[in-house]
């Protein structure tokens, strides 16, 4: 295997610098790619983090699986963990890159493009078309929860499998996102790949770094790729999903929170008028569903997004 012009034979554990681009300083921006192979062949599974730089827990899940040392006893294939992809967006606290544009948007990319697009070419010609199936993990956006998660391509069975053997808490069926990691691995270059979402954004959440080190380790062990007994894991499967917004501005405070079911008609959080002028507002569950996302900003705008929903089909 070889990645720009350095070969990792197998049995050996390589780091690449991948270099995509300079910052005005002149400060040169390279990615950071672990790559761990086995004496003999077998699967090559990728992780990504911090595709979005703010999203922490996924970086610390990378980077954590490469320290505690998940890799270093293959008995086949190749992992390829890259912990922080997005170098700017992390050093910056920042979703986005210098030009305020979203990597994940931003596949395939070119190499001489703007950042987020050099991010994405990078990725693109120098890795995917290396590794056979991966994972791609974030968080929720800015105050928003996502409980332990995977998303996968909806009518996609290797996708699905890859999800039911990673064993989230639940599993939601998406079509991907034009432009996304995910996309692009799976149109040019046959790659499967399924996206973690734990927490939320500068956030450290150690129930969400826990389920993607166990996942990881699943993979794994499904694939045959380290020693020991698969041991399945429940996942609950859903395709319908909504939000239900905020019919009002005002301090939000939520009575249900992610990782429960709620039956039709019970109380998730109510809204109050800052002011003191106006009673509470209550938000109501329209149907039995599952809460995988939640709101945490306590003051929220008319529209605002409060509870992400996931319905039985």
């Amino acid at each position: 295997m070889t990645i720009l012009d350095t070969t990792i034979a197998a049995g050996q554990h390589e780091i690449i610098k991948i270099p995509v681009g300079q910052l005005p300083s002149g400060t040169a921006i390279r990615i950071t790619a672990h790559v761990f192979r086995a004496a003999n062949p077998g699967p090559k599974l990728l992780l990504t983090g911090g595709v979005h730089g703010d999203e922490i827990n996924g970086v610390e899940i990378v980077r954590r699986s490469v320290q505690d040392g998940l890799f270093d006893h293959l008995r086949c294939g190749t992992v390829i963990a890259i912990p922080v992809l997005n170098v700017f967006g992390f050093i910056n606290f920042s979703r986005d890159v210098l030009d305020g544009k979203d990597v994940n948007r931003s596949f395939p990319g070119t190499s001489t493009g703007s950042l987020a697009s050099r991010v994405a070419y990078a990725l693109h010609k120098h890795i995917l078309p290396l590794v056979d199936f991966g994972v791609d993990f974030h968080t929720g956006g800015r105050s928003n929860y996502n409980y332990p998660q995977i998303r996968y391509t909806a009518g996609e069975e290797r996708s699905r499998e890859l999800a039911n053997a990673f064993g989230a808490p639940i599993s939601l069926a998406y079509k991907p996102i034009r432009k996304s990691l995910r996309k692009i691995a799976l149109d040019r270059h046959d790659v499967p790949m399924i996206v973690y979402e734990g927490g939320e954004n500068l956030r450290y959440d150690g129930l969400s770094i826990q389920h993607g080190l166990e996942g990881i380790q699943r993979l794994l062990l499904k694939n045959g790729m380290v020693k020991g007994t698969f041991e399945g894991r429940p996942t609950l499967h859903f395709g319908r999903t909504r939000w239900l917004r905020a019919s009002r501005g005002g301090l939000f405070q939520w009575l249900k929170s992610s990782g429960h079911w709620v039956e039709k008609g019970e109380p998730l959080g109510f809204i109050s008028d800052p002011r003191a002028s106006k009673d509470s507002r209550y938000i109501y569950a329209k149907e039995r569903a599952y809460i995988f996302g939640h709101n945490n900003t306590p003051v929220v705008s008319q529209g605002d997004a409060l509870f992400h929903l996931a319905y039985e089909s």
